[in-house]
């Protein structure tokens, strides 16, 4: 009977560390191609010590330079963001965030409000599956499934990925029991330049109403901050192309929502040249994302406002912290430079 147990106990253990390997060679990577579905995990290896923290989608990820706040403004930041994030899910990582440390400032970028419905699985997955697991990350599976999904392929992810078996390659292997870090606190760096050629207006829409749970979870965003003490900034990035287009009626909702809640709210569309914006040389792609360097420009023109605005204290001079973004700007400015 006991060499029976033993027996198998060792047939279950080896089962279940099978099982375990296959799934994590078979969950994708993001090393080497959609590198901005690794974005969300990489947050929890950092100190939780930001002042500012940005939350959304690809227009604060490729818009927004940490070390470039730092390196005028001694300002620490880390951005949050994923690719089409949507809002339900910027709050709840909002949620697991200010559980974890407590910036001044919160800047939440409005484009996904206008989503007022779960989109697509895969942008689904580079969000959540990134989340640890926590009672913010059970409520933004549960706000997030398309009809299609269904929560345990997030408990075990091999239920999902399973048929990526025949296309493991050289990425899963090198990757299987660790990860590079492929951003800048955030920040996921472009340094290619495609200029912006035109200039596409948005196709008319039937109705220009924002959907209602967009404004509630901004109120509950607004909400949480007020409740940490946590200043609660919205923004518009710069970026305007055909799409991911912001039509003046959206923004005339949002201008409403935030006068009546008292929220700051920044459009940076209209003020590209004064941001210093060169659509010859700021974008990599035609202009519906930031380049490096059109993202150092927008970043340093907000720095002001959070230090003119919010008060937000210079902390360059702290030996700590000077070790360790003296690192972080190395690394950032070796990737920028192009070496490897």
């Amino acid at each position: 009977m006991k060499k029976t147990f033993i027996l198998c106990t060792c047939i279950l253990l080896a089962t279940v560390l099978t099982l375990g390997f296959v799934q994590m060679l078979v969950t994708p990577k993001y090393m080497t191609t959609s590198r901005d579905g690794a974005l969300i995990a990489e947050y929890y290896r950092e100190k939780p010590d930001h002042d500012v923290v940005f939350i959304g989608d690809c227009e604060v990820y490729e818009c927004f330079t940490p070390p470039t706040l730092w390196q005028e403004y001694g300002i620490t930041s880390y951005v949050r963001g994923s690719a089409q994030q949507l809002i339900w899910q910027s709050y709840y990582l909002l949620e697991e965030t200010l559980k974890r440390e407590t910036p001044k400032a919160v800047v939440f970028n409005v484009l996904s409000i206008k989503y007022g419905k779960p989109q697509n699985e895969a942008y689904n997955r580079m969000t959540l599956d990134g989340m640890k697991w926590s009672q913010s990350k059970v409520e933004a599976i549960n706000a997030s499934m398309t009809e299609e999904e269904d929560f345990l392929s997030y408990v075990f992810p091999l239920l999902r990925y399973h048929s990526r078996w025949s296309e493991i390659g050289r990425e899963d292997w090198q990757y299987l029991f660790h990860r590079d870090t492929v951003s800048h606190n955030g920040y996921l760096m472009q340094t290619a330049t495609k200029p912006k050629t035109n200039s596409i207006a948005g196709r008319p829409l039937i109705d220009y109403t924002l959907p209602e749970i967009g404004f509630e979870y901004l109120e509950k965003m607004r909400v949480l901050c007020e409740e940490k003490g946590v200043a609660f900034i919205l923004i518009k990035a710069p970026t305007n192309e055909w799409k991911y287009y912001w039509y003046e009626e959206w923004d005339a909702q949002i201008v409403d929502w935030a006068d009546e809640k008292g929220v700051d709210y920044y459009n940076f569309i209209p003020l590209d040249e004064e941001i210093g914006l060169d659509w010859n040389t700021d974008t990599y792609d035609a202009g519906v994302h930031l380049n490096v360097y059109g993202a150092e420009k927008l970043t340093s023109y907000f720095g002001n406002i959070l230090v003119e605005k919010y008060n937000l204290s210079d902390r360059r001079g702290d030996a700590e912290l000077d070790a360790v973004w003296a690192e972080k700007l190395a690394i950032y400015q070796k990737e920028r430079n192009g070496e490897q």
